[in-house]
C-alpha cells in the first residue's frame, strides 16, 4: 500500500531470501502507479520498530520473523473446542514482551466454557483480556474495534481458536478461510496458510497468521524469559546471585507457596528446562476410530523436532 493505493511489487534479488516480511515498510522503484499490469520493485527495507520472532524449538537459536512493525500482540485462546493451552499463551507472551509489543488476550467461545480459570491465571500480570461468545454481540465487537483502532495488531494462536473468524468479523472483506476442530486430536485443522495484513478503518491494521502448534523460544535469552513473568518479579528479589530459578535454593519456591503462584512458577520452569533440550512433555489420551490414541500436548516443540523424538524413543523403548 502506498498513498492509499495497492501496488504490485517484486523483491529485488540483491535483498536476499527472507529479507521482506509482512508489516515491513519498504522503498519502491519502477512503476508505482498501481494500474493494471504494472509492476514495481522493492529495493530497500526500512528499519523495523519491532519484529515478532519464533524459532523451530527451544534449542534452535535460528529465529524466524513472523511480522514486522506491529505494536500489539493479540493472543487468541479458545475456552473449549480446542481446550485452552496456557503453556502456549505463556510462550506467545514471552515472545511479545521480548519484541516490545503490547499484549492483549482474547478468550473466545465463552458460550461453551467459563473464562474464570484462565482469567485468574493471568490477572496477576495485569494483562488486558477480552472475552467473546458466539454469536459476537455488538457491544463486544465495538470493544474489540476500540482495542485495535489506531494499532498494528497481529493475531496469533493455535488452529481452531477463532482467529480468522475474528478477522472476518472485524474486516468483512477479509474472506479468511475458517475450519472445524478435529474430533480425534482436539486440535484445529490448518485453514489459513499465509500471513495477511489488512487495513482496519482509517488508521489501523490487522494481521492474521496461520495457526501454530508450537512456538520455540530459542532466540530469547533465559533472562528475558524470566522478565516476561512479571508477576514473579517480587519473588526473584530473594534469589541468590546468578540463580537459574531451577536449583533447590531458589527463593521462588517459598514465595510461590505463600502467594499461591505455584502454577505460574511451574510454567516458568517448564520454559527454562525446555531451553536445555529437556522437554517436559505431558500426555493426553483421546478415543478415536481405531481405539485409544496418545498425543503430546503442545509444549512449543514440533512433533518432528529432535528433542521430542529423542525423549519419545527413550521412554517408549523402556516401556515396551
Amino acid at each position: 500500500m502506498t498513498d492509499g493505493r495497492l501496488v504490485v511489487a517484486m523483491k529485488a534479488r540483491e535483498l536476499g531470501k527472507g529479507s521482506v516480511v509482512v508489516g515491513d515498510r519498504v522503498a519502491l522503484a519502477g512503476d508505482t502507479s498501481g494500474s493494471q499490469g504494472s509492476l514495481a520493485r522493492i529495493v530497500r527495507v526500512e528499519p523495523r520498530t519491532s519484529a515478532l520472532r519464533r524459532s523451530a524449538d527451544d534449542t534452535d537459536p535460528q529465529e524466524r520473523i513472523i511480522v514486522a512493525n506491529a505494536d500489539q500482540l493479540v493472543v487468541v485462546c479458545s475456552l473449549a473446542d480446542p481446550e485452552p493451552n496456557l503453556r502456549f499463551i505463556d510462550r506467545c507472551l514471552v515472545a511479545g514482551y521480548d519484541a516490545g509489543l503490547d499484549p492483549l488476550l482474547v478468550l473466545t467461545k465463552a458460550d461453551l466454557a467459563s473464562s474464570r480459570t484462565v482469567r485468574a491465571f493471568y490477572t496477576p500480570l495485569g494483562l488486558p483480556m477480552l472475552t467473546t461468545r458466539r454469536p459476537l454481540a455488538p457491544r463486544t465487537l465495538a470493544t474489540l474495534r476500540t482495542a485495535m483502532t489506531g494499532r498494528i495488531s497481529v493475531l496469533i494462536g493455535p488452529s481452531g481458536v477463532g482467529k480468522s473468524t475474528l478477522m472476518n468479523t472485524l474486516v468483512p472483506d477479509a474472506a479468511r478461510a475458517t475450519g472445524r476442530v478435529n474430533a480425534v486430536t482436539g486440535q484445529g485443522r490448518h485453514t489459513s496458510s499465509s500471513v495477511v495484513a489488512l487495513p482496519l478503518g482509517d488508521d489501523g491494521w490487522l494481521i492474521d497468521t496461520p495457526g501454530l502448534r508450537g512456538f520455540g523460544l530459542g532466540h530469547v535469552s533465559a533472562e528475558r524469559v524470566v522478565e516476561a513473568f512479571g508477576d514473579l518479579a517480587e519473588g526473584t528479589a530473594g534469589c541468590p546471585a546468578g540463580c537459574d530459578h531451577l536449583s533447590p535454593d531458589c527463593a521462588l519456591d517459598e514465595w510461590a507457596r505463600e502467594h499461591h503462584a505455584e502454577a505460574r512458577l511451574d510454567s516458568l520452569r517448564r520454559l527454562l528446562r525446555s531451553r536445555e533440550g529437556a522437554p517436559d512433555l505431558a500426555w493426553r489420551e483421546a478415543g478415536g476410530p481405531f481405539g485409544m490414541m496418545v498425543y503430546l500436548e503442545d509444549t512449543g516443540f514440533a512433533a518432528s523436532s529432535g528433542p521430542a523424538i529423542q525423549w519419545l524413543r527413550r521412554h517408549l523403548t523402556s516401556a515396551c
